[in-house]
């Protein structure tokens, strides 16, 4: 139940008949490690024949004249080693050597390592050999016979080329014959098996006879060898091996020698440098290489990219496939993909529109069953022509520009421009910046320092924003965007009194404007207010060089302002008359006949009142605004205020009265820790009605425009600077600060000095003079 029986119908007879050539009277075999002789004994007595003497010592008397043979065993005794020194050993020695003998009936077998200290080395027609020569003593009940032994096998005689190993052997090999013999047999085999002619033809095999040697010729790479792979100095090399086989019978004097030869042989190390084959096609954005061709014996174990090493199982799990392709021939090659999108794959942009895509690799491969590692570098690039370019899109209403920037597909890695300066942080915050992941946006107030005014009119104003995107460290201009727009303006205004407004503006088209230097036609009537962009004028149509002309039923007064310059000498060297650089017409319509109806009541009085000179009190107050808008203020609860290093703070001061012939000027403003306004450490803000040029964050102005708020400009001044410690040996002092302001109140009617203008004439100001501050307000303390 439990055992293995075996039926009937397992047992199968099975006939095989070999057959096997005839002994020679020598066979010399050359093996892959040893050496072998096989030679022919002759019986003592053969019927009809005698032994000769050479090939017997048979005299009882001559066995008795050498004790040691009397007393040994019937076999081998001892042999003679040829070095070509005679060296004596008997068999135990010998085997110990690690020679090998052994007798049959018939034969004598004598067998030896290569390289032996008993066997010498021969030059044989330009082939080395290693040769053993031998006599034995072979001690039989008829007598004592000495035999000769010889063997020569080849150690080299090989020449290599690319394509073909050519094996040369001695036709005539001197230590086995002492003149011409005569050939017999000559054959090829492969792994000691015989080829026919056949065979050898499809292998492209060949064996001829020179006259002087036997020369096989056998291709490289023949299905009958077998490549192996080697790393040296970490390159991939090869190295092809074969075991050629040759077989020689020929016939001497002294009989038949039939002589094999297994000779394994293996080319010198052959570089194979991997080929990398680069099989991206661009637009599937996916890159695809492979590398080899390798035979069996290499493994891919990793791959380095450019952020680490992954081995092949976590390159497929991280969807890069890795594959292996095996081929007929007994090679193999290895193939990978990476899609451009994986972040080991660098990118860069040689030019706007073009982006190359880098894939550095080191592949790392061993070879079995050595476990020998080399590496091999590869490096594909593409070049692709996909960059999508940022574009710029805007529109205006009434008062602003609204402009958006959507990203292209390298994301926001750019530099913006707005007229003429960068958009910081800062400036962004002030065009009320917002973004998202595909694009940002900005709204200028058509008022504001980087919009340019293309033309001016009676009720409008044409403003003009400019816009860049850029690459700073290409220089590389990506987006170029500019929009003009018309917004109303009231540039003149009449009143029933006789006065007039008049309105200038910065033109782009007027260079080097300046509109604190604008006049009326009468040069001392000079802008009531000014600033970087508007110019205002208030004067009585009876003033200021107003002419008067009269048009069907109205009374029309007209001025103009200009900014005029000398252009030289005229005659005589007397100046030359001005020509105006900048020349605005302005101009009041007045109805000739028009009546209109008033009611009044008139009560006599007493007294008549008279206007005498007193004293009173004007009211100045600052306040920090919540954001640049200046249209929500933090009020007293809210103080200290916190807010970030660097952070914009927006301050307004304002006169709280309402005569229009006043104007507030900053003279001096500046920080320190306490609200005592001479306490020290202390920092100036603005110095003589400028920024402090002495701060690397320079305090910015802000123009005011009459509105609800608004409505004597003049009476209002606006900055902002940033937040900022004192700090000493890089310790922070304290959290706080406060702002001071020392202001002036001017008549603008009489322009002079600090009434100027605010920073009208900012090339003189130098520093914050030591003297007396005329006029303080109150102080604002924020937290650090």
């Amino acid at each position: 139940m439990y055992g293995n029986p075996q039926s009937v119908e397992d047992v199968h007879k099975v006939s095989k008949k070999c057959s096997y050539s005839k002994w020679a009277n020598r066979e010399i075999l050359c093996d892959r490690n040893y050496m072998e002789v096989s030679i022919h004994v002759v019986p003592p007595h053969i019927e009809g024949k005698t032994v000769e003497k050479h090939d017997r010592l048979q005299d009882e008397s001559w066995i008795n004249a050498i004790p040691d043979a009397v007393d040994a065993p019937v076999g081998i005794w001892k042999m003679t080693f040829y070095t070509p020194t005679p060296k004596v050993m008997l068999l135990a020695e010998a085997q110990r050597a690690g020679y090998g003998a052994m007798t049959t009936p018939s034969r004598l077998v004598m067998r030896s390592p290569y390289g032996t200290p008993e066997t010498y080395s021969e030059d044989v027609a330009g082939v080395p050999m290693d040769v053993l020569k031998v006599s034995t003593f072979l001690k039989t009940p008829y007598g004592l016979n000495m035999l000769d032994s010889a063997a020569a096998c080849p150690t080299g005689g090989v020449v290599f080329s690319e394509e073909v190993i050519t094996w040369h052997v001695p036709r005539r090999i001197t230590p086995l014959m002492n003149k011409a013999v005569t050939i017999l047999e000559m054959h090829m085999g492969i792994d000691g098996m015989r080829l026919d002619k056949t065979r050898m033809a499809a292998r492209k095999y060949s064996l001829s006879d020179t006259g002087s040697h036997f020369v096989i010729e056998i291709p490289v790479g023949s299905p009958d060898g077998y490549y192996k792979s080697h790393a040296l100095n970490y390159q991939y090399h090869i190295t092809f091996t074969i075991d050629p086989m040759l077989e020689l019978l020929w016939l001497a004097d002294n009989g038949e020698t039939r002589y094999k030869v297994l000779y394994p042989i293996t080319t010198p190390l052959m570089p194979r440098f991997p080929q990398v084959t680069n099989r991206t096609v661009p637009e599937q954005r996916i890159f695809t290489v492979h590398l080899g061709p390798f035979f069996n014996d290499v493994e891919l174990i990793n791959i380095t990219f450019s952020n680490g090493v992954l081995s092949v199982a976590d390159c497929n799990a991280r969807g890069f496939n890795v594959q292996e392709h095996r081929f007929s021939n007994g090679s193999k090659t290895f193939s990978l993909t990476v899609p451009f999108s994986d972040d080991v794959v660098q990118k860069h942009n040689p030019s706007p529109h073009v982006t190359i895509y880098s894939l550095p690799l080191v592949f790392g491969l061993l070879i079995l069953p050595e476990h020998t590692p080399f590496p091999h570098t590869a490096e594909l690039e593409v070049s692709l022509q996909d960059v999508v370019m940022p574009t710029i899109t805007g529109s205006c209403d009434l008062e602003q520009f609204y402009l958006t920037v959507k990203y292209g597909n390298q994301g926001h890695n750019f530099q913006t421009m707005i007229g003429s300066r960068d958009l910081t942080p800062e400036l962004a915050a002030l065009y009320s910046l917002t973004k998202n992941s595909t694009h940002f946006s900005l709204v200028v107030p058509y008022t504001a320092a980087d919009i340019s005014f293309e033309l001016l009119q009676s009720f409008s104003v044409k403003g003009r924003v400019d816009l860049r995107l850029w690459k700073f460290n290409d220089n590389w201009k990506l987006a170029d965007f500019s929009l003009a727009c018309n917004f109303p303006l009231t540039t003149t205004e009449c009143y029933a009194n006789g006065t007039m407004t008049a309105l200038a503006a910065n033109i782009e088209s007027v260079p080097n404007l300046v509109l604190s230097q604008l006049t009326l036609r009468d040069a001392s009537c000079k802008p009531m207010l000014s600033d970087a962009r508007f110019a205002v004028f208030s004067f009585h149509v009876d003033s200021c060089g107003t002419t008067r002309t009269f048009f069907e039923d109205f009374m029309i007064y007209a001025n103009e302002i200009a900014m005029h310059q000398t252009t030289g000498k005229g005659p005589y060297g007397r100046k030359a008359p001005q020509v105006p650089e900048y020349r605005q017409v302005v101009s009041c319509y007045y109805k000739i006949d028009q009546a209109e109806t008033l009611m009044f009541h008139a009560k006599p009085t007493l007294n008549v009142p008279i206007a005498e000179a007193g004293k009173g009190q004007l009211i100045v107050q600052m306040r920090l605004a919540q954001d640049v808008s200046y249209e929500q203020f933090y009020k007293a609860e809210d103080y200290p205020v916190g807010k970030y290093l660097r952070e914009p703070l927006y301050f307004e001061v304002e006169l709280m009265q309402s005569d229009p012939q006043i104007e507030l000027i900053l003279e001096n403003c500046w920080a320190n820790l306490r609200e005592e306004r001479t306490s020290l450490p202390s920092w100036d803000i603005i110095v003589d009605s400028c920024e402090n040029l002495d701060d690397r964050y320079l305090t910015v102005f802000y123009p005011v425009v009459a509105g609800s708020r608004a409505l004597i400009p003049t009476h209002i001044k606006r900055f902002s600077m940033k937040m900022f410690t004192f700090t000493q040996d890089d310790v922070v002092l304290k959290d706080q600060i406060f702002v001071h302001c020392d202001a002036v109140l001017c008549d603008t009617n009489t322009p002079m000095g600090v009434c100027s203008g605010q920073c009208a004439n900012p090339s003189t100001k130098l520093s914050r003079p030591q003297g007396i501050k005329r006029g303080s307000l109150a102080t604002v303390g924020l937290a650090g």
